[in-house]
């Protein structure tokens, strides 16, 4: 098990345009650091089925900073060591996408090529459904879901869960 890694969560507004974001990093199993940004989309233009989903709307970030603006943080926290997330793919890619709109290029960001996936963790598990939710319930965790931080910080816990069920009894 990795001693230090990140949990991340994007919330998108439109495609892969980002709106919220949560991080949160873990040492030694526990909780060392929590980090949370609105951003402003491009145009601050909005779906309305994204809105939906995560409540999030051009009002509430009106006056974020855009993804250039947040992006320091997000390297800072990480850059260089293991990331987890609840559908790495998604949220890998929505990051990548996001950078090059920026013209930032990937090799700024020291990152794996493929994430930690706790979605794909616990479908080999045989848990059905494999959702964030409830992988949740399930362990009794915490969740305002498609609340950035709050499925970051679930997504870390369900991680921790797993790498502690593979250590071998002795």
């Amino acid at each position: 098990m990795p001693n230090t890694f990140a949990a991340i969560d994007f919330e998108t507004a439109k495609g892969h345009h980002i709106c919220s974001v949560g991080i949160v990093t873990f040492k030694d199993g526990v909780i060392v650091d929590e980090f949370h940004a609105l951003i402003q989309p491009p145009n601050n233009d909005y779906n309305w089925h994204n809105q939906q989903v995560h409540g999030i709307t051009e009002d509430d970030t009106r006056f974020s900073p855009n993804f250039r603006g947040v992006y320091p943080e997000i390297k800072k926290r990480i850059s260089g060591i293991v990331t987890v997330a609840h559908n790495e793919s998604f949220d890998r890619t929505v990051l990548l996408k996001t950078m090059k709109d920026y013209n930032i290029p990937q090799s700024d960001l020291t990152m794996q090529e493929r994430w930690e996936c706790t979605l794909k963790i616990y479908r080999k598990k045989g848990y059905k459904p494999a959702k964030l939710d409830a992988c949740c319930k399930v362990h009794n965790i915490a969740l305002k879901h498609h609340d950035a931080l709050s499925d970051a910080r679930a997504c870390g816990k369900l991680f921790l869960i797993a790498q502690f069920e593979r250590l071998p009894l002795f």
